[in-house]
Formats: C-alpha cells, sequence, structure tokens
C-alpha cells in the first residue's frame, strides 16, 4: 500500500471509495460524496492536504482530506470525510489514512490545529482530543466529546472559541 498526495487521475477512484464507504442509506450518492464535490470548487479546498491510499496495483482504496476551517479570525483545519473501501476496512488502513494528522503537522504553516468530529477511543490513539479541552467550541453542541482536535505547529493556548468547518460542512 502507497499513501500519496491526490492527482487529478484519482477524482473517479476517490468518489468511488467514499460512496463505497458511505453508501449505507437509500440515497443513490452519499452525502459524503456531494460534500467532496462541493469541497474541492470552494476556497477551503487545500490540494496538499487530500490524500489517497493505493493498492499494488494503484488503486484508490482509501482517500483523507483536510480543508481549511476557522477558529474566529484565527486559521484552522477540519479533518474529513475520510474514507476507506469497505473490502480494505480493519486492516489498520485507516490508521495509515489518519495519519494525515500528521501529515497536516508537516504540511500546515499558518492553522493552529486540526479538528474532526468520531471516535475519542480511535482518534485518541492520533492524539486528538475533545476539542473542548483547547477551548475550542463545535459547530454543533450535541457532538459533544466526538468534536475532537489537535494541535499543531502554529498552536498558541491562548485560542479559544468556536470551530467553523469549510462552508460545504453547512449543507451537510
Amino acid at each position: 500500500m502507497l499513501i500519496r498526495r491526490e492527482t487529478r487521475s484519482d477524482l473517479a477512484g476517490v468518489r468511488d471509495v467514499t460512496a463505497a464507504a458511505f453508501g449505507k442509506s437509500e440515497a443513490a450518492v452519499p452525502v459524503e460524496v456531494t460534500l467532496l464535490d462541493e469541497l474541492r470548487t470552494c476556497d477551503a479546498w487545500l490540494p496538499a492536504l487530500s490524500f489517497v491510499a493505493a493498492d499494488d496495483r494503484g488503486d484508490v482504496i482509501g482517500h483523507v482530506v483536510c480543508t481549511r476551517g476557522h477558529v474566529g479570525p484565527d486559521l484552522a483545519l477540519g479533518l474529513g470525510p475520510l474514507s476507506v473501501h469497505p473490502t480494505h476496512q480493519r486492516r489498520d488502513l485507516g490508521l495509515a489514512t489518519d495519519g494525515t494528522g500528521s501529515w497536516a503537522q508537516r504540511n500546515a504553516f499558518a492553522e493552529s490545529l486540526v479538528a474532526l468530529l468520531g471516535s475519542p477511543a480511535y482518534y485518541g490513539r492520533f492524539g486528538f482530543r475533545p476539542a473542548a479541552a483547547y477551548g475550542i467550541t463545535a459547530p454543533d453542541p450535541a457532538w459533544g466529546d466526538y468534536f475532537q482536535a489537535r494541535p499543531l505547529t502554529a498552536y498558541q493556548p491562548t485560542l479559544k472559541g468556536p470551530f467553523a468547518y469549510a462552508e460545504p460542512f453547512d449543507r451537510v
């Protein structure tokens, strides 16, 4: 398996993996596929932080992206969607693709933290903690400890306030 930056030739594979990973509802196209399509066209899209996992044949089997978010006026990152093809789930591929927190650490310059919505038990292994521990509030208070953050190099402990994802997330 190879983890690398996404290229234009990966777009169809990324859409397919995302649809397979999230296609558990009656919707013809999972909302996460539409979200990715919309994120790609907005100013918050950061191509350097969109990664694919490819198998030995070069087929996309996983994808993860960080897009620009904000804590008040300060720059931050929102992680997700993260997709792993169902035939490759529970094989530690999530560990590899979720290493994007580390990639974000190396590639983000002005962003103070990366935030996500997900399992505290799972994402805690990658240095994420409930965002409230940093004084960062979730877009939806019902998310509670499932809304998590991981500080990046530019993080300052004085950073506090509500987190805002890229605008397309507001329509999900």
